[in-house]
């Protein structure tokens, strides 16, 4: 009796298992890697056929001739994928302050001369801690300091940014953004 009711539970089992965790994902991947080749392997950006990074995960800036990020919650290394996660700290937390202090100062001390409001998205960190994007607002903040670093026209600049703003997806969903890494190598280009 006890047989009879195991083997249909154990069957099943086996059954569930094969179709959920080895059919069913290997159908998802094939429909991905044809339908959606470019994200299914990462949305990786190569230029002279050497990988750059990712549109999807962020990377670390500091020189005054590139637009920064966001910054990153990660730890050891600033957008580390393995260490994914925000701060955690709450808004009455005293190392938030510290830190949106500190990140504050860093754009001050990069640019001393502007006193435009500096945009939230540039001192505080994502809860992913990897996010590659930054409001226009962030980018229009930065835009002096690089075209000086870089010796050109603010208008150029800010002509690159307008022209690397992504609007909400189907008009309605998200913020616009831009993509830090695809600014940068865009700016590399232009000079």
């Amino acid at each position: 009796m006890f047989v009879r009711l195991i083997r249909p539970a154990v069957s099943l089992l086996a059954l569930m298992t094969v179709l959920l965790g080895i059919v069913y994902p290997l159908v998802i991947t094939g429909v991905a890697q044809v339908a959606f080749p470019r994200q299914a392997e990462g949305s990786l950006i190569y230029q002279n056929g050497k990988l750059i990074g990712s549109a999807l995960i962020g990377q670390s800036f500091s020189d005054p001739k590139y637009f920064w990020g966001r910054p990153s919650a990660t730890t050891p290394q600033p957008y580390n994928g393995l260490a994914s996660t925000g701060s955690n700290l709450g808004p009455l937390n005293p190392a938030l302050l510290d830190a949106v202090k500190a990140n504050a100062k860093a754009l001050h001390d990069a640019d001393p001369d502007n006193r435009q409001l500096i945009p939230v998205d540039l001192v505080t960190a994502s809860a992913s801690g990897l996010d590659p994007d930054v409001s226009p607002a962030a980018a229009h903040y930065q835009a002096a300091r690089v075209a000086r670093a870089r010796n050109l026209p603010l208008a150029s600049v800010e002509t690159l940014i307008k022209t690397h703003e992504r609007g909400r997806l189907f008009g309605l969903i998200g913020e616009p953004r831009i993509n830090v890494l695809e600014l940068n190598l865009a700016l590399d280009r232009l000079h």
